[in-house]
């Protein structure tokens, strides 16, 4: 992984195309922050919810002693993490994240959006879960994060592939785990309930843009199907040899990635084409690179 320095950043940033990444970055760190920030003070610290991380030790520190601002005692804690971050992740990663936890931080001090009066507090948890979770979602859809486990969450995601929503979940549990024990259990399972919904938002704002269905299609008229999906659809096609374990015949197998939207289109041409057609439908989590199209394995 390329290390950037702060002069690099500024030297790869003079493109306008840069610019524009940069302010959308900055723009999804700010809307991110002032999201979660107001589920936090509406939801989440009203109903003494937990939470997991840095933000969930800041929490405990708060309800132990309520003069502490949260904000701020989550600004002292990613202290450490930051300068952490800066050597094992990237230092343009960890500026952007800077920025990001500043937001936090502060619109937890300024952003108060009023007490949502919820009773019944897994109606609360599960609200907060949502808000918060849609928060965190938009700040890793940037180019940093707001900081605490965040970082944790995309170094896991980098060097492992371990998905954030469950990095999130794993470790909050050690932090509710420990809130539990010092507060209040009943209020610790509610937030079990928070935290898990927080988790599926998180994987669905990241994941929820670029889901996609993979098909494989076997078929007696392959090049007749692929011209159609690449003529019709305007989809990639990818030719992979296969052999019929039966006939022992050679198979050319279609693969291709299309929308939700396109797969009933795409049954309809492939079976009236080829009526004794092999097709298997997978759901893709997230597709990344280059269109397929112009790959062909034989």
């Amino acid at each position: 992984m390329p290390i950037y320095t702060p002069t690099d950043a500024v030297r790869t940033l003079s493109p306008p195309r840069s610019w524009k990444r940069v302010l959308l970055s900055l723009f999804l760190l700010t809307a991110g922050g002032i999201l979660f920030a107001m589920g936090l003070n509406g939801i989440i610290i009203p109903q003494q919810f937990l939470n997991g991380g840095v933000i969930g030790v800041a929490l405990i520190i708060h309800y132990l002693m309520p003069t502490l601002n949260t904000g701020f005692v989550y600004f002292l804690l990613n202290i450490p993490l930051l300068l952490l971050g800066w050597f094992t992740v990237s230092r343009r990663f960890i500026l952007y994240t800077s920025y990001g936890m500043a937001v936090l931080s502060l619109a937890t001090w300024l952003v108060k959006p009023g007490t949502l009066h919820i009773e019944n507090p897994i109606l609360a948890a599960i609200l907060g879960g949502i808000v918060c979770g849609t928060g965190v979602g938009i700040t890793l859809r940037s180019r940093g994060s707001a900081g605490g486990l965040d970082i944790l969450a995309v170094y896991l995601n980098r060097k492992l592939g371990f998905r954030v929503g469950i990095t999130f979940f794993l470790a909050n549990a050690v932090v509710l785990a420990f809130g539990a024990c010092l507060l209040d259990l009943e209020k610790a399972l509610y937030s079990l309930v928070y935290v898990y919904v927080s988790g599926k938002v998180v994987d669905a704002v990241l994941t929820g843009f670029n889901q996609r269905k993979s098909v494989l299609i076997v078929s007696a008229q392959s090049q007749a199907i692929a011209d159609q999906i690449l003529n019709r659809l305007h989809r990639g096609v990818t030719f992979l040899e296969g052999i019929g374990g039966y006939s022992g015949e050679p198979k050319r197998v279609i693969l291709s990635i299309i929308t939700l939207t396109e797969l009933s289109r795409l049954k309809e041409m492939v079976f009236d084409i080829d009526p004794d057609a092999f097709v298997v439908v997978n759901d893709t989590l997230e597709v990344l690179g280059r269109r397929h199209g112009s790959l062909r394995v034989y």
